[in-house]
C-alpha cells in the first residue's frame, strides 16, 4: 500500500489546493498530459491506412496547447473547405490538402516539411 504524504489542502490566499502538485486547483497540472516539445518542425503528411482508402492529411508538431490547437484546426478546416478533427495533438483534415496547408502553416513562422507519400 502506498503511503500518502500530508500536504496543504486549503490556503486562505489561494483557496483549494491540489494535494498532488500542490498548486491551486484552478492551476492544477496533474490531470493534463504534457505534450513533448519535439524538434520544432511541423510535419504535413498524407495517410490512408485504416480509413478504407480514404486519404487524410495529418499535421503533427504544432507547438500549441490543446485548446489553441483545436481552435487553429477549425481555421485550417475552414480554409480547406473540409472536415477534420484533432486527436492526441495531431490535426487530421479530410482529403489531400498538403498544397493548401503548407503555406498557411509557414505564415505562422514555423518550419514546415512535407513528409510521407
Amino acid at each position: 500500500m502506498k503511503k500518502r504524504e500530508g500536504g496543504l489542502v486549503f490556503s486562505t490566499e489561494q483557496g483549494r489546493m491540489c494535494p498532488e502538485c500542490r498548486n491551486p486547483v484552478a492551476d492544477c497540472t496533474c490531470g493534463q498530459p504534457e505534450r513533448p516539445s519535439g524538434d520544432g518542425v511541423v510535419r504535413v503528411s498524407r495517410e490512408t491506412k485504416g480509413r478504407k482508402g480514404k486519404g487524410v492529411t495529418l499535421i503533427t508538431g504544432i507547438p500549441m496547447d490543446d485548446k489553441d490547437l483545436k481552435a487553429y484546426a477549425k481555421v485550417l478546416k475552414a480554409k480547406c473547405g473540409t472536415g477534420g478533427t484533432v486527436k492526441d495533438g495531431v490535426v487530421e483534415i479530410q482529403g489531400d490538402q498538403r498544397d493548401i496547408l503548407v503555406p498557411l502553416l509557414q505564415q505562422k513562422g514555423w518550419t514546415v516539411k512535407k513528409s510521407g507519400g
